[in-house]
C-alpha cells in the first residue's frame, strides 16, 4: 500500500489492548506484552473479541478502521527479556499479522488498514535507556522487516518518548519499504518525557528522515495535557493526523501507582476530541489509549 486511505477520510482505531486484557479479561501479561496471546487459540480469540466492538462502531458510522497487531512489545529486545529467541519473535510477528488479516477477511465490505504495531525499546513513559537513531534503527529493523514481509499495510510506532528512537523506526520502515506513523506520548505539560516540545520532536524526525513518516499521532495522554499546543497555528500541526488519548487525566507517574483502572469521563473525553477536530480538521485517526500498568513497568 503506497497511499494510506486514512490520510483522506476519517478512520477509527482501538482503545488500549493490553489494559483491557488485564483489567477486563483477567489475562496475565508479563512486561505488559500481549504478543504471547497469539500463540494459542484462547488468546487469539480474546484478541478477536477485543476488536469486535471497535469494528462494529466504525461500521455503524461508515468509517474506516486501523487494526493494530498485538505486537507493541514484540521487538527482539523485549522478546529476549521474556525468554524468546529472535526466530521465535519473527514467527510471532508473522502470526500476529495473520491473525489481524483473518479479522479483516471477516469484514470484506469494511475499509480496514492492517498496521504492524511497534513499541518503544524501553519503558513507554520513563525510559531508563535511550538509543541513538542508528542504534534504534538496528534494534527495530528486524520487527519492521518481518511485519512488512508478512503483509502489514503500514507500521505504527506507539508511545515514542524521544525523537532519536522515532527517527530510527522511520529509517527502518523506509528501508523495508513500508509506510510508517509515529506516535509520541507527552506529559501533563504537553512535552515529551525528556522535556522536548512535541512540535520540535516532529520537526526533528522529519528533518532527519526527509519527512518519511506518513503522519504523526499523540497517544497515552489526556487531551487536557496537550490541547494548549494548538491554541496558535504552527506548521507542524499539519503533520499530526492521529489521536489516541488517555481516558484518565492522571499523570504517567500516577498511573503507574494505580491498582484499579481509572476510566475517566467518557462524555468529557468525547467532547474534547470534538473540540480538537474543530481546531485540527486534518485529524483523521481517532482512538484511545487506556494505558494502566498494574505493578509493572512498561
Amino acid at each position: 500500500m503506497t497511499s494510506l486511505p486514512q490520510l483522506d477520510s476519517l478512520f477509527l482505531t482501538d482503545g488500549g489492548l493490553e489494559t483491557v486484557l488485564i483489567f477486563h479479561r483477567g489475562r496475565e501479561l508479563p512486561e505488559f506484552a500481549s504478543f504471547p496471546e497469539v500463540l494459542d487459540e484462547e488468546g487469539a480469540e480474546e484478541i478477536r473479541r477485543y476488536y469486535e466492538p471497535f469494528l462494529d462502531l466504525a461500521a455503524e458510522h461508515e468509517l474506516g478502521f486501523v487494526c493494530e497487531t498485538p505486537t507493541w512489545r514484540a521487538s527482539d529486545r523485549w522478546g529476549e527479556r521474556l525468554g524468546y529467541s529472535s526466530e521465535q519473535m519473527a514467527a510471532i510477528n508473522r502470526k500476529a499479522v495473520e491473525l489481524m488479516a483473518g479479522i479483516r477477511d471477516r469484514r470484506p465490505d469494511q475499509a480496514i488498514v492492517l498496521s504492524g504495531c511497534i513499541g518503544p525499546l524501553d519503558d513507554g513513559y520513563d525510559p531508563a535507556s535511550t538509543f541513538t537513531p542508528v542504534e534504534a534503527e538496528a534494534l527495530h529493523a528486524p520487527q519492521v522487516r518481518t511485519l512488512a514481509d508478512a503483509g502489514a499495510d503500514m507500521v505504527s510506532a506507539l508511545t515514542m518518548t524521544y525523537a532519536a528512537e522515532a527517527i530510527g523506526v522511520a529509517r527502518a520502515a523506509e528501508k523495508a519499504g513500508i509506510p510508517a506513523a509515529i506516535s509520541f506520548t507527552v506529559e501533563t505539560d504537553g512535552n515529551l518525557p525528556d522535556g522536548t516540545a512535541l512540535g520540535d520532536a516532529i520537526e526533528a524526525t522529519d528533518a532527519a528522515t526527509g519527512g518519511y513518516p506518513s503522519y504523526y499521532m499523540i497517544n497515552c495522554a489526556h487531551p487536557s495535557h496537550f490541547d494548549s499546543l494548538f491554541e496558535e497555528p504552527a506548521p507542524w500541526h499539519a503533520r499530526l493526523r492521529g489521536l489516541r488519548a488517555n481516558s484518565s487525566k492522571a499523570s504517567h507517574a500516577e498511573l503507574d501507582e494505580m491498582t484499579e483502572l481509572d476510566e475517566g469521563d467518557p462524555a468529557d473525553l468525547g467532547a474534547r476530541h470534538g473540540a480538537l477536530r474543530e481546531r485540527l480538521p486534518h485529524l483523521t485517526v481517532l482512538g484511545g489509549c487506556l494505558r494502566h500498568r498494574p505493578q509493572a513497568r512498561r
